[in-house]
């Protein structure tokens, strides 16, 4: 029995202009300082640049699939056993592997120098969407370190 409460999610209400909520949270993923404004129309510019030299008919279709491929399966998580830690992968729940991605997407397009936050974005989920760039690296890399420590896998609990 856990000794920790239970988490009670919010539900997150829908964006202004799509009415969907993953547009919501990468807004809100976006957001500094309150500015939700400012964030609303780097997202929607993003979006709308993102959509531009491809075949999508529906503009979320890019940034849906931006976030399916970046979305990681597994993750390694610490565990003490006699002294030791331990890295043992496990499984990450769908909540936490939408939220991973899009704080990848918007940290390593904020980490980009020399062009708007729009642009980076932009570039960003075209990338991901095409199965590219730093977001899929990070992703790679998070399931490359599970793999390599999956003879822990027993320690899971």
């Amino acid at each position: 029995m856990s000794r920790r409460r239970k988490v009670i999610r919010k539900e997150v209400k829908r964006d202004a202009r799509y009415a969907n909520p993953l547009v919501a949270r990468l807004i809100n993923a976006v957001m500094r300082r309150g500015k939700k404004a400012t964030a609303e129309r780097i997202v929607y510019t993003a979006i709308d640049k993102a959509r531009e030299g491809s075949d999508a008919i529906d503009p979320l279709e890019t940034l849906n699939k931006a976030i399916d491929n970046v979305k990681p399966r597994l993750e390694v998580k610490s565990r003490r056993v006699g002294g030791a830690t331990y890295q043992v992968p496990i499984e990450v729940n769908a909540e936490r592997q939408i939220a991973l991605a899009l704080r990848w997407i918007v940290t390593l397009a904020a980490n980009r120098k020399g062009i708007t936050m729009m642009q980076a974005l932009a570039e960003a989920i075209k990338e991901a969407a095409a199965g590219q760039g730093s977001a899929i690296k990070k992703r790679d890399d998070m399931h490359k370190m599970a793999q390599a420590n999956r003879a822990f896998a027993h320690f899971r609990w």
